[in-house]
C-alpha cells in the first residue's frame, strides 16, 4: 500500500517527505550525539586533532584482493589509516598502520574484541558503544545513514556513504592531510546480490585480501557500489574545492571517480 500511495505522488513531493523525515530522524538522535559523557569526550578529543596534519599525506589502506600485489611496507614511511579488518595484516607486517576506522554495525559486534585490543588511535561509529566501551585510544564518531553530504568536520555528523572509505575521506580532510591516496579499494566485487543486504558467509572471502576477513559464518552486508560512487565524487570535489585531492594508487582497481597513479612512484 505504502508502494502503491508513493507512486502517484511527484517527486519533489516524495523528496520532501523523504528528507522531512531524515531531518526529524537526525533531531532525535542529536542530544546524545552531542551531549552524552562518552561522546563529549570524544568530540573534545577530535577538536585537539583538527588540522594536525595539516599539509601531509594520507594513504588510506581498503582491504581488496590488490593489496596482496601493493608494496605495504611503504606504509612505514607515511600516515595511513587502516580500516575494518585490516588490522589482521598487522602481524605479517610487523607494523600498525597509523590508527583505525570502522563503523559498520556487524563488523563491530563480531570483532569489538579485536578493535578493543588495538594499540592505536581507534575510531568507531557511535552506535559501537554498544559493543565497545570508551577507552585512552577510541574516539566515537557520530556516523548516519541519511541526509548525503561530505561533512570536513569529523567531530560532527558524517554520512557513511555505504563505505568506511567515504568516513575516512571525511577524517582526512578535518585532521588537514593535502593529499589523500587510496590503495586497496579495488570496488570490484566478486559476491553480488541486492545492495547491503545481510548475508553469512559460506566459506572463503573472495572479496578481500585475507581468505578469513569475512569466513565461513562472519555477518556482513552486500557492497552498495552505486552509493559508494555518489560518496566519492562528493569527496573529489570537496577536496578539489580546496585545493586538496584523492588519488587512486589501487592495483587494477575499477574505481573511475579519482585520478589514478602508481603506487611506487610516491615514495
Amino acid at each position: 500500500m505504502k508502494k502503491a500511495i508513493l507512486k502517484t505522488l511527484p517527486d519533489p513531493l516524495i523528496n520532501f517527505l523523504r528528507n522531512t523525515k531524515d531531518e526529524i530522524i537526525t533531531a532525535s538522535e542529536w542530544p546524545a550525539s552531542r551531549l552524552h559523557p562518552w561522546r563529549r569526550e570524544s568530540i573534545l578529543k577530535l577538536e585537539a586533532m583538527r588540522d594536525s596534519q595539516r599539509g601531509e599525506r594520507c594513504i588510506i589502506v581498503g582491504n581488496g584482493p590488490s593489496l596482496k600485489n601493493t608494496d605495504l611496507q611503504k606504509l612505514q614511511k607515511v600516515y595511513s589509516i587502516g580500516m575494518n579488518r585490516f588490522y589482521m595484516a598487522f602481524p605479517e607486517l610487523g607494523f600498525t598502520t597509523s590508527c583505525f576506522l570502522t563503523v559498520n554495525d556487524l563488523v563491530i559486534e563480531q570483532c569489538a574484541e579485536d578493535i578493543r585490543t588495538l594499540p592505536i588511535p581507534s575510531f568507531i561509529s557511535w552506535r559501537g558503544r554498544k559493543w565497545v566501551k570508551p577507552s585512552e585510544n577510541l574516539h566515537y564518531l557520530y556516523t548516519s545513514y541519511i541526509l548525503p553530504r561530505f561533512n570536513g568536520n569529523a567531530a560532527g555528523r558524517l554520512w557513511e556513504g555505504a563505505t568506511v572509505t567515504f568516513v575516512a575521506m571525511q577524517l582526512a580532510y578535518y585532521l588537514g592531510f593535502k593529499q589523500v591516496v587510496l590503495i586497496g579499494v579495488d570496488h570490484n566485487y566478486t559476491t553480488k546480490g541486492t545492495p547491503n543486504t545481510t548475508v553469512v558467509s559460506a566459506g572463503d572471502d573472495p572479496n578481500h585480501f585475507n581468505p578469513d576477513y569475512f569466513g565461513k559464518g562472519f555477518r556482513w552486508q552486500l557492497p552498495d557500489p552505486e552509493t559508494n560512487e555518489l560518496a566519492y565524487t562528493m569527496a573529489r570535489e570537496a577536496y578539489k574545492k580546496d585545493g586538496r585531492e584523492i588519488l587512486d594508487a589501487t592495483v587494477d582497481g575499477k574505481l573511475t571517480v579519482f585520478p589514478k597513479v602508481k603506487f611506487e612512484t610516491l615514495f
